[in-house]
């Protein structure tokens, strides 16, 4: 490994086909602010990408090497939901509340597992903080933190504008809740995933890491907000460390700030005691919690494996993790509607999102969000991963960083891969 902090390593391979995403790979990763980096992808099933680097010192950083990936964890939350319905034992159209009766308290009571996998739910954020020992799968079990979620009241920031408002860590949270009292195992889904995904298919993707994970789990490093600004600043010619210039970043900033003062002016308490900063993330009692929304640990192998089995339909290499009809279901009605007042989007019924062609109509966001990953469903996480699938083309994308760009709102230096693999699959669909 090179002594130099601003030359990166890159490990791994590309199949045939798919050559430039490793010169992209390579080139992204000593140009921008990075630390440590994979990107996996698979086509029909058969890995094409996978790539590591580090920057700078030596490291030990591996292809598995576990990161947390923040919010594309929901995707995970997603399909145990829909193993759910799979069994009959969940409807996206029912009251959650006809699931856990407690939760009806507080005028809940007509709130759908449609409505919370939407972000509709009303419960974007709690009036209390989460101690993380009740994050841990025992005491969730004891109801820990149910009780609180089955008392707490909606609050919508703007209703009449829109009922979608982020759920950054109370949709994993519930989620929870919900499954542990409809699973007839009364697992939680940090249980689920190790059974029913990670062990099939040979993956590490943990939402609660054992003692022996956490040993292997990278710590997150989070870019200063004032560093990100002032990056932008740089001209892309003379070494610009960021993806966006500066008028760039401003403009969506600007739109997240006017939204966030025309909204409820109610303040709210951390979401979990103690917390006073991201890298609270990288605390081992939470690490071992489960907090499915914002607190997956896993490497971009796994979770390319996992975005493999989706877009195969739900099955890989003879492992099924959602059957034909769970997965249409997951998938089925995509709904449109603008996330907190500022970001356009369309959720299924089961909790995934889905990226869709812009036109001449869409706004300069929308062309953000959506452009350069067309046709794909899941989601991303904070500050820079991506797990991701495409049916159409048939591909399980995944990027996970250790420095998180957390003012790349829509993860579009994540993005660049994806464009660049969408390129690739259409070029060998031209020579075939």
């Amino acid at each position: 490994m090179s002594k130099d902090a601003n030359i990166a390593v890159i490990h791994g391979e590309t199949t045939p086909g798919f050559e430039s995403v490793r010169d992209l790979f390579t080139k992204n990763m000593n140009r921008w602010e990075e630390e440590h980096a994979q990107l996996c992808v698979y086509h029909r099933g058969q890995k094409v990408v996978d790539l590591w680097g580090s920057k700078g010192a030596p490291s030990n950083f591996q292809p598995d090497s576990l990161i947390n990936v923040f919010s594309s964890g929901k995707s995970l939350e997603a399909i145990a939901l829909a193993a759910l319905i799979d069994k009959g034992l969940l409807e996206y159209e029912k009251p959650i509340a006809s699931y856990w009766p407690e939760f009806s308290a507080q005028g809940k009571d007509s709130v759908t597992v449609a409505d919370l996998m939407r972000h509709e739910a009303g419960l974007a954020n709690f009036d209390f903080s989460i101690v993380a020992d009740d994050l841990l799968p025992a005491r969730i079990k004891a109801n820990a933190v149910g009780k609180h979620i089955e008392n707490h009241p909606q609050h919508f920031r703007d209703r009449d504008k829109t009922k979608r408002e982020y759920h950054a860590l109370t949709r994993g949270w519930i989620a929870n809740e919900l499954f542990r009292r409809v699973d007839p195992d009364g697992r939680t889904i940090g249980e689920f995933v190790k059974q029913a995904v990670s062990e099939p298919l040979n993956v590490e993707v943990a939402i609660g890491v054992s003692e022996e994970q956490f040993q292997r789990r990278v710590p997150i490093t989070p870019m200063h907000p004032l560093k990100h600004i002032l990056a932008t600043f740089k001209p892309k010619l003379l070494g610009r460390k960021v993806l966006h210039n500066a008028a760039q970043l401003l403009s969506r900033l600007f739109m997240l700030v006017r939204t966030l003062f025309r909204g409820s002016s109610k303040k709210w308490p951390p979401p979990i005691d103690g917390m006073t900063g991201i890298r609270f993330f990288n605390d081992k009692t939470l690490a071992m919690g489960e907090t499915p929304s914002a607190n997956t640990s896993a490497s971009a192998r796994g979770l390319a494996k996992v975005a493999a089995a989706m877009a195969a339909g739900g099955t890989l290499d003879g492992h099924t993790i959602l059957t034909p009809s769970a997965w249409a279901s997951l998938h089925a009605s995509p709904v449109h509607s603008v996330m907190g007042g500022f970001l356009p989007c369309a959720f299924t019924q089961g909790g995934v999102a889905y990226f869709g062609p812009c036109h001449t109509q869409s706004s300069w966001l929308e062309h953000a969000f959506n452009r350069g990953r067309e046709g794909f469903y899941g989601w991303m996480g904070l500050g820079g991963s991506l797990f991701q699938w495409h049916p159409e083309h048939e591909i399980g994308f995944a990027f996970v960083p250790t420095s998180l760009h957390m003012l790349d709102l829509m993860n579009e230096r994540g993005k660049c891969y994806q464009d660049e693999v969408l390129r690739c699959v259409k070029q060998l669909k031209l020579r075939a």
